[in-house]
């Protein structure tokens, strides 16, 4: 019982209560297999899911449901892949970059590089600073 924070890959076959969390900046992969069940959200680049997960699902890769994949939860994914016959008891929502609670937000502000039709290269202030 407790949070487990990892990197590289986890492989579940038993019962874990609590949250599974990629450390931040590692290519962490959880694997939950058939007779393995997570009662926490998961929060990892790759997710694959033959199993049970009872909780939220954050995937910023990629998230693959198997044939035995069931998630009792929201799932947050940026690629997906679903087995004939794997289910989702929640919202499935797409993003190309899912947050994650350390995720640090793009500065609004920050001077962006564009090359002009003449060929020469100049600073010009982002949209949100132009606002």
């Amino acid at each position: 019982m407790g949070d487990v924070h990892f990197s590289g890959c986890l492989e579940i076959e038993g019962i874990v209560q609590g949250n599974l969390v990629a450390d931040e900046g590692s290519s962490g992969e959880v694997s939950v297999a058939e007779n393995g069940r997570v009662e926490g959200e998961i929060r990892a680049p790759v997710v694959v899911i033959d199993g049970t997960v009872e909780g939220d699902v954050f995937s910023t890769e990629r998230l693959e449901l198997a044939p035995r994949g069931r998630v009792l939860g929201n799932v947050h994914y940026a690629m997906l892949e679903m087995a004939a016959g794997s289910e989702v008891n929640g919202s499935l929502t797409h993003s190309d970059a899912v947050s994650t609670p350390a995720a640090k937000q793009p500065d609004p502000f920050i001077e962006v590089t564009e090359m002009g039709a003449d060929g020469v290269v100049q600073e010009v202030p982002s949209q949100a600073a132009k606002s």
